[in-house]
């Protein structure tokens, strides 16, 4: 039939075949994601050896990944409600956002738990420690568990995403209220950081983790040998005795409590929460 406008048969066709072709977004073949030559289908970026993976992703520089959380968060929600419980977490991320370092951020927040990314490893560590004894201090409360690991990851959209995060978050899991951990990988990177000790916690076996990873403590010198600060019994909050709301004695062991309220929970079922706290 012939063409209104008077073209070739077949020129629409070839029009709309090679428009698909321009319109076709790039999909990465197998030898794109693991190396090798570039081949149809690969992009540019890929070519040229730049940072840039499939689908708009960059491959960060190493920075240390660090995640905080407030320990026993659950357990003072109950006692303490949401309300507070919220107000403590502004507070704790307010905190947290004056606290950091050039070149760190605050990635992102997800309930009581934060996630930063500091360039340099020694920075990271200082942070940490800063997060564990002073950045709830006017609280009376120092119940912040660190965990770091340094390395690269893929960053989108402001996130990131890879093995060196997952890892991060699997130390911070290790990692009781008031204390720093860090792999020996992140550690080895800063072996004479100034005023810093760093304690051996042995090799753990880590969520789809492939091998036994390493992890030491970062501690301040002036707090080697000190005691641990004792835990309110009923939010597991730690407490400085000296701030400490209340203090109760029940069949001769000494408890110290972040608030009113926890003291009179603790008096009206001494039995349940001195049990648990053993």
């Amino acid at each position: 039939m012939p063409d209104p406008e008077g073209r070739k048969p077949g020129t629409l066709r070839r029009r709309a075949v090679e428009t698909t072709i321009r319109e076709q977004p790039y999909r990465p073949t197998r030898k794109s994601l693991i190396g090798g030559r570039v081949s149809a289908g690969e992009s540019p970026q890929a070519a040229n050896g730049s940072a840039a993976l499939p689908w708009g992703r960059m491959r960060d520089a190493p920075a240390t990944f660090l995640f905080a959380d407030i320990a026993g968060f659950t357990a003072l929600t109950e006692a303490h409600g949401d309300q507070q419980a919220v107000a403590l977490v502004d507070a704790f991320c307010a905190a947290v956002d004056v606290e950091l370092p050039a070149g760190g951020t605050r990635v992102k927040s997800i309930g009581d738990a934060v996630m930063l990314r500091v360039s340099d490893p020694g920075d990271a560590i200082l942070l940490g420690l800063r997060m564990t004894r002073d950045v709830l201090r006017e609280n009376g409360m120092f119940g912040v568990r660190v965990g770091l690991h340094h390395g690269t990851a893929v960053e989108r959209e402001g996130d990131y995403f890879g093995a060196t995060v997952n890892l991060a978050a699997r130390v911070s899991s290790l990692a009781a209220g008031g204390e720093v951990l860090m792999t020996g990988q992140t550690a080895v990177l800063v072996p004479d950081l100034d005023g810093v000790v760093f304690e051996s916690r042995g090799k753990h076996d880590l969520r789809n983790v492939a091998e036994p990873v390493e992890i030491f403590a970062a501690l301040r010198a002036s707090d080697v040998g000190a005691d641990e600060l004792p835990i309110d019994p009923v939010c597991q909050m730690a407490v400085d005795p000296d701030r400490a709301a209340g203090r109760l004695t029940h069949e001769g062991t000494v408890y110290y409590f972040c608030s009113l309220p926890c003291a009179g929970h603790f008096a009206s079922y001494p039995e349940r929460f001195a049990r648990a706290t053993h």
